[in-house]
């Protein structure tokens, strides 16, 4: 990896303090224009001409990377049939990186300045009706194994509290307080919030604690609240795996990681609970960013006004 990158991902850590999620997703994109780089260095886009592109024993020269070279790396990417979104995150990768190596004194000039970042229309997140919740989360409630206990409390507990996925697998069995109710997470940039937990939720909570974990862990000492069969802290990969099992076993489709936090923030919207008030507990640092549900929510009270009022 070219050694400005590499510096530019540490300072999106130490600094700024990306999730690992966004620090692989920065990754991943600027390693890509890392290679079309190379190849515009190797392979002129014209016979006979100099290439686009320096390198030499650090890397990438930047100062030799114009405006047209990366419009083209943006074009490159099109022809690939990425999704918008894809694209354009990309963009706000290479352009991150760019503003970077001003600010760093290590550029005069960023080849990005003016160049336009793609739009992107904003689709609403999918959440499914309660009724629908109910089912996915009587799936696991047939499996008395361990695995099946720790799924309930999973799913059990994400419906619960709108938790991200990511902060699901993270929490340690020092993060809940049966007693009381509540979760402890910690979301973005690491901030800390508590959750209020219902009572369903709770049960499902203590009975894998009490009776499945206990037999999934190898030492005593481990402190993963979920754990996988390797006795080791579940993965987000590892529960993507197993929600989409329960989706299908219950017949829902197109479900994501996040359709229980979807669906929880819209559920509570639509039976009245305050935007900011839901604004915390999805540890959201934007109210703009919460409203998106109430799209969702009155899109499900015009359906049940259609359906109830005699002149609709």
């Amino acid at each position: 990896m070219d050694r400005s990158i590499h510096e530019f991902l540490n300072h999106l850590s130490v600094q700024k303090g990306f999730s690992e999620n966004t620090l692989a997703a920065y990754r991943n994109d600027l390693t890509q224009f890392e290679e079309y780089l190379r190849s515009q260095a190797v392979h002129p886009s014209v016979p006979g001409e100099e290439p686009e592109v320096a390198v030499n024993e650090s890397g990438i020269v930047w100062g030799t990377v114009s405006k047209r070279v990366v419009v083209n790396f943006v074009l490159s990417i099109k022809e690939r049939k990425y999704a918008p979104a894809t694209v354009a995150r990309k963009v706000a990768a290479v352009k991150s990186f760019f503003h970077y190596l001003v600010a760093e004194g290590t550029l005069r000039n960023d080849p990005t300045a003016t160049l336009d970042s793609p739009k992107v229309g904003r689709s609403l997140p999918r959440a499914i009706s309660v009724e629908q919740v109910d089912l996915l989360l009587e799936q696991p409630a047939k499996d008395t194994a361990p695995e099946g206990l720790r799924d309930r409390a999973m799913l059990e507990l994400l419906y619960a509290t709108g938790m991200r996925v990511s902060e699901l697998v993270s929490l340690n069995t020092e993060d809940v307080s049966l007693a009381s109710g509540y979760v402890r997470c910690f979301g973005k940039g690491g901030k800390e919030r508590t959750i209020p937990t219902h009572p369903q939720a709770v049960a499902a909570l203590e009975t894998y604690m009490n009776e499945a974990r206990p037999r999934l862990i190898n030492t005593a000492s481990e402190p993963a609240l979920f754990v996988n069969h390797r006795g080791t802290r579940l993965t987000r990969q590892g529960f993507w795996l197993i929600i989409k099992e329960y989706a299908h076993k219950a017949g829902i489709d197109a479900i994501t990681p996040h359709t229980l936090r979807h669906s929880f923030a819209t559920h509570m919207l639509s039976n009245g609970a305050n935007l900011r008030d839901v604004q915390e507990l999805l540890g959201h640092a934007n109210i703009a960013t919460t409203q998106i549900y109430t799209y969702l929510s009155n899109d499900e009270m015009r359906q049940t006004y259609d359906r109830a009022h005699p002149r609709a």
